[in-house]
């Protein structure tokens, strides 16, 4: 069990899309997790959702908070994983809530990274036609990225997040303190769509990442993170539009998470994708002159892998599958410069030429 940590300074930023809600983030907070929660759902039970790795260092803790607040928690933890995010498990959790007596006038609490965010999201959309549910990423890609707009999924055995639906939190409840259990390789897991936000919304503070470290600047880096996501959910909730640009890298990161097994993680397989990305565009004149070369840099600072372990043929194969896929097209996004990012419609054929640049 994690020891528990003195409550810091905590910073709110606010999500408005269908439902305006905030995403607060500081160190401590795990400790105020029922007092913040009690104040964004009007439930009496709450069902906690982790993984077994994250049930064994929080779980206990944040059931407690909520008791202190007055709910009742009651805890789920499934194996931890991507290979885990299957219709089994989210059928599992929603067994695990009927069996709980959860109501529609409960909620569900999502504590860990994205798999669990994904499903406890996903479950809490479905279950009873949708109840109340809160984030608590542990991981800092959960808390940057995943954790906001209200995307919840789990995989099939075709593609990765094709069974979903957007269900916005009722609040995000960030404690920063957590990353400091998190192995090297899934800390930059976050890393890797950080500098994808700096790369296609913020040249000054994919400027400030490259100038600084963002281990030592955490709270400040996933704030930067949370306000360029609300900004796009804001403006495009249900990605018919701007959003899509969220997606950069993550065309062939997903195939390259698929050929993999998932045993490449999704913020490692991201880092390969936007250079695979940038380099096709480059090639192809998609893409704006020296924007490969700063996605490599970053990559490279940061410790991220930037080669392919896969060849054009395998990546095409996988890619095809992926959600972003559209009829017979697929929208992929390049770097204009950075801090500037578009999408480009590809037909199938495209897609296996650009495929084969990015190599």
């Amino acid at each position: 069990m994690v020891q528990e940590t003195e409550v810091t300074m905590m910073e709110t930023v606010m999500v408005h899309a269908s439902a305006a809600y905030p995403v607060y983030i500081g160190g401590g907070l795990l400790d105020r997790c029922g007092e913040l929660a009690a104040q964004h759902t009007g439930a009496g039970r709450c069902a906690v959702i982790t993984d077994d790795t994250v049930c064994g260092l929080y779980g206990h803790r944040v059931c407690r908070s909520l008791e202190a607040a007055g709910l009742t928690p009651v805890l789920y933890a499934f194996p931890a994983g991507e290979q885990h995010k299957t219709l089994a498990t989210y059928g599992a959790i929603l067994e695990f809530l009927a069996e709980n007596h959860i109501t529609r006038s409960d909620c569900v609490v999502a504590l860990g990274g994205g798999v669990a965010g994904d499903m406890a999201g996903f479950a809490a959309a479905t279950y009873q036609r949708g109840i109340d549910f809160i984030q608590v990423p542990t991981t800092f890609l959960a808390a940057s990225d995943a954790s906001v707009g209200g995307k919840t999924a789990v995989d099939l055995a075709a593609g990765k997040n094709l069974v979903g639906a957007f269900w916005q939190p009722r609040a995000v409840i960030c404690d920063t303190d957590t990353f400091s259990s998190l192995p090297e390789n899934t800390f930059l897991d976050g890393a890797a769509e950080t500098l994808k936000h700096g790369l296609i919304a913020d040249e000054d503070f994919f400027r400030f990442l490259m100038e600084a470290d963002m281990r030592d600047n955490l709270e400040q880096v996933v704030r930067r993170n949370v306000e360029i996501k609300a900004a796009v959910v804001a403006e495009d909730e249900r990605e018919q539009g701007k959003r899509k640009l969220l997606n950069f890298g993550h065309t062939l990161g997903h195939a390259i998470e698929k050929c993999s097994g998932y045993q490449v993680s999704h913020g490692h397989a991201v880092a390969i994708g936007m250079v695979l990305a940038s380099r096709a565009a480059e090639a192809l004149g998609y893409g704006g002159k020296g924007t490969l070369a700063a996605v490599l840099a970053a990559c490279e600072r940061y410790g991220l892998p930037t080669a392919c372990p896969y060849s054009a043929g395998e990546l095409y194969a996988a890619a095809t599958g992926d959600k972003k896929r559209s009829g017979g097209h697929i929208d992929v996004v390049v770097l204009r410069e950075v801090g500037r990012a578009e999408t480009v419609r590809l037909d199938m054929e495209g897609l296996r030429a650009f495929t084969e640049a990015a190599l």
